[in-house]
């Protein structure tokens, strides 16, 4: 017995099966946002090329509000890795996971209160809780009682601070300094201001991600290795006899 199914006359019927009508007729959806995008264009002057432009304009306008923002260097406080004149992409989203700045990193921040009514490029140093002091034995910044070999950024030449301090970071906040020690006015610099010269978090823009311009020195910005065997405050020695905080 054949028990393969039998077309009926109903199924003889109907067109056979086959791939998707591809004749180019566009379906109502289509037709529908090609009417929207006429209408629309009919309003701007210039019709769709301003629409298009319009477009790419709103485009990077969201880019800048909420994902990448530029910002050129806007003197030499971070040399010898970021020079007057440099453009750079700042990642706004690099701490909206919760996760607040590092040491090491590069960021920008609005210093309106703090600094000055800008906004700043600096390094951090120290973020909550961390005691930075400058200079021990052998000339270097100490965090958490830890020795820093900043040599791998400092502008040739340089110690870490002519100024010498001996600080606590409160929660919240972060303590930092221009690569260009000599030339640049920051935490150091404030230690007397309100809010002791420490940024807080909330103030700070986004991470140097990347300089973009000019296109001979464009490259990518790591954090560096020196402050990775920091350890936390707890393991501080002065700390741990009650000499800070």
């Amino acid at each position: 017995m054949d028990t393969e199914a039998q077309p009926t006359e109903r199924d003889r019927s109907l067109p056979p099966p086959g791939p998707e009508d591809t004749s180019g007729t566009p379906g109502p959806e289509e037709r529908s946002r090609s009417a929207l995008v006429a209408r629309v264009s009919s309003w701007l002057p210039g019709g769709r090329v301003s629409l298009t432009l319009l477009l790419c304009l709103l485009f990077l306008l969201a880019l800048n509000t909420f994902v990448l923002r530029p910002f050129e260097i806007p003197s030499g406080s971070m040399e010898p890795g970021l020079r007057a004149g440099d453009r750079v992409l700042v990642n706004k989203l690099a701490y909206r996971s919760g996760d607040g700045p590092d040491r090491g990193d590069v960021i920008v921040f609005d210093g309106t209160g703090y600094f000055g009514e800008a906004d700043y490029i600096k390094r951090v140093v120290g973020v909550g809780g961390d005691h930075v002091v400058c200079c021990e034995g052998e000339g270097r910044i100490r965090v958490n009682g830890r020795s820093v070999d900043e040599s791998g950024f400092l502008f040739p030449g340089e110690g870490p601070s002519g100024v010498p301090f001996d600080v606590v970071v409160p929660e919240g906040r972060l303590f930092v300094l221009g690569d260009h020690r000599a030339d640049s006015r920051d935490s150091r610099d404030h230690l007397g201001s309100p809010g002791g010269g420490m940024i807080p978090v909330d103030e700070v823009i986004g991470r140097a991600d990347a300089i973009v311009w000019p296109f001979d020195r464009a490259t990518r910005l790591h954090r560096p290795d020196a402050y990775a065997r920091v350890p936390g405050r707890e393991a501080d020695p002065v700390r741990a006899e009650g000499g800070h905080g």
